[in-house]
């Protein structure tokens, strides 16, 4: 934990909707005038695409069908611990980029000389000086295995965790319309990683400071056949806060703010899912003034 150079993460599964949060702080970090260091979390990822292709098919020829991006053998877990300590420390650390798209790799071969494509990774680099935080995005923020706690140095974790199903539905149309994906393809996808994501994706949710899970109010019980993604306004977000007096949580506030917004238990509010972004900047800014405050 860190007072001078605080670290913020989120994180969620593929598919949750991590992105959502991440336009959320944006906001916030452009009105404050905040200078982030931005990491994403794939680039922990220890192998490129081909590589992690390779890699999945030696792991199936021995017998291992759940090799996946969620577990430990697919990721430098490490790495994120030491990232996440050395910044809290001294505001450095070092940072690269995995290359999803032709833009991304243009607008990076461009700024380091280099010759990459999608797919791949940029050189590890030193974070700039200057920064008044890190921002982190991915699907490992909190992650706890062996002798690796990255939680541990961690000043505000959000969770972003939609029931299951719902994180399904996301997931399958977004990798479908995206990229390619048969449903079939997705399926086994899900089913190959479930291993990893009980054991290194879930008990992330119980290290984070606040966890937002959006609960939809229309029928997903077969999310394998659904047509459609169920839209925000038919759907609630169930906000928990480990501990409301850590961040000081002014619930009665919240309510007034969040049209049609309750309390289901007392650390936890729930508000309809068209008003998520707002509670968001609602309840996340004070926290990153107060974090930002702190650092005489």
């Amino acid at each position: 934990m860190s007072q001078k150079h605080p670290v913020i993460a989120v994180t969620g599964s593929s598919g949750a909707g991590t992105s959502t949060v991440k336009r959320s702080f944006e906001s916030i970090f452009r009105r404050e005038q905040i200078n982030p260091v931005v990491i994403e979390g794939d680039s922990f990822h220890r192998y490129d695409r081909k590589a992690m292709k390779e890699a999945m098919q030696k792991a199936a020829d021995e017998g291992n069908n759940h090799f996946s991006h969620f577990g430990p053998e697919a990721n430098l877990f490490d790495r994120i611990e030491d990232l996440f300590k050395t910044y809290g420390e001294t505001g450095q650390g070092e940072k690269r980029y995995y290359l999803h798209s032709d833009e991304e790799a243009e607008h990076h071969n461009k700024r380091l000389g280099t010759n990459l494509g999608p797919g791949e990774f940029t050189p590890w680099e030193e974070i700039e000086p200057g920064s008044d935080l890190m921002f982190y995005e991915g699907l490992h923020g909190l992650v706890q295995h062996g002798n690796v706690n990255a939680a541990q140095y961690v000043d505000l974790g959000i969770g972003v965790v939609p029931i299951v199903n719902l994180e399904w539905i996301q997931k399958i149309f977004r990798d479908n319309l995206e990229r390619g994906y048969s449903a079939e393809a997705i399926v086994d996808t899900i089913l190959r990683r479930m291993p990893d994501y009980v054991n290194y994706i879930t008990p992330q949710f119980s290290c984070t400071d606040i966890n937002f899970q959006r609960v939809p109010t229309v029928d997903t019980s077969n999310p394998f056949i659904a047509r459609d993604i169920p839209t925000p306004d038919e759907s609630m977000v169930v906000i928990r806060f480990s501990d409301p007096k850590k961040f000081g949580v002014d619930f009665p506030y919240l309510l007034n703010m969040i049209p049609d917004s309750f309390m289901s238990r007392r650390n936890t509010i729930v508000v309809p899912g068209g008003k998520m972004a707002l509670a968001m900047e609602v309840i996340l800014a004070p926290i990153i003034h107060d974090m930002l405050a702190r650092r005489g």
